[in-house]
């Protein structure tokens, strides 16, 4: 029997959309454009769609957006020689090098020649040490979103018991950081965690992030948890589902963002957010 959904949805669309508009009021008073470049190497499809929507989301909140498309067979000379141009740019504010990158390519080295004021994707060394550090730091865009959906929740952070599923630099550690930075009380779970589905029970937060198909089931979670599950994953039969079973999760949960429509968009307006900021503090 279908379990019975009673949790709140917590409409990252919504969220979304208030980031995005406050950004446009801000960049209307700056006297200059923000500028925004995206680098796109190959052809995966995916990719290509996100950079667009990135684009139209940029221009539609007065920041320039610029999109640098390269074949597959880019080499990483090639790349390095793109990043060195944008990071001499004064036009250009932030970067974004769309990952994953073609194999040939590595993309430690990329992030590595990131100018760290324009790495608005908050990947690059000084970046990560400054917000493990709490130091004030261009962040990671997923979870600088997830921040902003626990506080559109009302979920208290301060001592509260959170679980991090998944510990990639895109998501998972950058979202400890962030979390611990707020007073809460941090796991970093994964996949040689011993009984993980007891350490997600004793989350009153979780973050699921570990690229799974619903691989978070309904009997893992605690009554009246929050869940945010930033995991987005196509099913064999077309269907887009996160790394959380949804309706399992949502009768245990008190609040839960869905898939799609919960995290995904807060990452482009986080993203845009960044680029204000990297454009203030460059400008100033």
């Amino acid at each position: 029997m279908t379990a019975r959904i009673i949790a709140r949805i917590i409409d990252g669309k919504l969220v979304a959309a208030d980031v995005r508009a406050a950004v446009a009021a801000e960049v209307a008073t700056l006297g200059f454009k923000p500028g925004l470049a995206v680098v796109l190497v190959g052809d995966d499809p995916a990719s290509a769609v996100y950079v667009r929507n990135k684009d139209r989301a940029a221009s539609a909140a007065g920041i320039s957006a610029r999109t640098i498309t390269m074949p597959a067979t880019t080499t990483q000379a090639e790349l390095l020689a793109v990043v060195a141009s944008l990071n001499a740019d004064p036009e250009i504010d932030g970067i974004l090098v769309q990952m994953p990158l073609p194999k040939q390519i590595n993309t430690r080295a990329i992030i590595d020649a990131l100018d760290p004021a324009k790495d608005v994707d908050g990947l690059h060394p000084i970046n990560v040490g400054r917000l493990a550090e709490g130091l004030p730091a261009l962040t990671p865009c997923t979870p600088r979103g997830v921040m902003k959906l626990l506080a559109h929740a009302g979920t208290e952070l301060r001592g509260a018991r959170a679980l991090v599923l998944g510990r990639s630099s895109l998501v998972g550690r950058p979202m400890a950081a962030l979390l611990t930075a707020a007073d809460a009380t941090v796991t970093v779970a994964h996949s040689r965690t011993r009984d993980l589905p007891g350490e997600c029970r004793r989350a009153e937060i979780l973050i699921a992030a570990v690229g799974r198909p619903e691989m978070v089931r309904g009997d893992w979670i605690a009554e009246g948890a929050t869940v945010i599950d930033v995991g987005i994953n196509r099913l064999d039969d077309g269907r887009l589902v996160g790394d959380a079973a949804y309706a399992e999760c949502a009768a245990k949960a008190a609040a839960i963002t869905p898939v799609p429509g919960g995290v995904g968009p807060m990452t482009i307006a986080c993203l845009l957010e960044n680029t204000v900021i990297a454009a203030k503090a460059r400008r100033r």
